[in-house]
């Protein structure tokens, strides 16, 4: 995997983290663009449909819901009702991606099981919408799929996993790790504390320093409450030593992304460590 496309892959599962722990922005008056208005459902109409058990009815009412979002969150026990009493693959798909966007947690009990259809797009979208669902029956399917055969679906649990805040599933997640679910290591970066992070450090050597790098981006940037300064100094510190040009690389790009107003001595390790690996020092700090 190419350093770029590594530091993306990072981005991109900090984004997700940071999408699922922020509350909801409210529009204010003033900032310059207007919220679009929520389009706005019959549920009496949507109701009629999603009982009728004819598809032609059924696809065009989970298609509104999807556009109406969280706005017809009043409508999950009826997705809910048609996921548990089950349908086509095509229905199914569509009626797993309105439970993502309606966004309740109590729809998490109905897509659990489809992580495990027999239909790939089914399990793979009862995956992704379970990240959406979130709470507690979410992250309990997310850990059972972290064993699927599905590659995809083991990605996507794991990553969902990190998205979720789950603590408890560092654990399931080293496991993934260690059998080749390379997503594992940016959501163990998100999630580690104290000696699991030293865990995480243990395996720079057995695992492709692509992989383990997204866990240590993760790792670094995350507040100094959640991970001290010295924690983050000790990676700095192993990768220093590992000396190769892909961990100069790397910690020339942290160095440069560094926050003018993060760790001056997390900052100073990270300069010593570039110049050290023949890298050059970043501008941050």
């Amino acid at each position: 995997m190419a350093f770029s496309a590594l530091v993306a892959a990072a981005a991109l599962a900090s984004a997700a983290h940071a999408h699922a722990q922020a509350p909801a922005r409210s529009g204010k008056k003033g900032d310059g663009k207007a919220k679009p208005e929520a389009p706005k459902i019959d549920l009496a109409k949507i109701k009629a449909a999603l009982e009728s058990g004819d598809e032609r009815r059924i696809t065009p009412a989970l298609g509104e819901l999807e556009q109406a979002g969280e706005s017809a969150k009043d409508a999950a026990p009826l997705v809910e009702a048609l996921l548990r009493q089950g349908s086509s693959a095509p229905i199914l798909e569509k009626a797993l991606t309105a439970a993502g966007a309606l966004k309740q947690q109590s729809s998490s009990a109905s897509v659990a099981p489809y992580v495990r259809h027999r239909t790939p797009e089914v399990r793979r979208t009862a995956a992704k919408m379970l990240i959406k669902t979130k709470g507690p029956e979410a992250v309990k399917a997310l850990r059972q799929a972290l064993r699927s055969t599905d590659a995809v679906v083991r990605g996507t649990a794991a990553t969902g996993l990190g998205a979720l805040g789950a603590k408890e599933a560092v654990g399931d997640l080293f496991g993934a790790l260690d059998k080749n679910v390379g997503e594992a290591a940016a959501s163990i970066g998100q999630l580690c504390a104290g000696p699991s992070c030293d865990k995480l450090l243990d395996r720079v050597g057995k695992q492709p320093f692509e992989v383990m790098s997204s866990g240590f981006d993760q790792l670094l940037f995350r507040p100094a409450a959640e991970v001290p300064d010295e924690q983050k100094i000790k990676v700095v510190g192993r990768l220093r030593e590992l000396g190769t040009k892909e961990s100069g690389a790397f910690l020339a790009d942290v160095a440069e992304r560094w926050p003018k107003d993060g760790s001056a001595k997390v900052k100073q390790a990270l300069d010593a460590a570039v110049k050290a690996t023949g890298g050059r020092a970043g501008a941050g700090g």
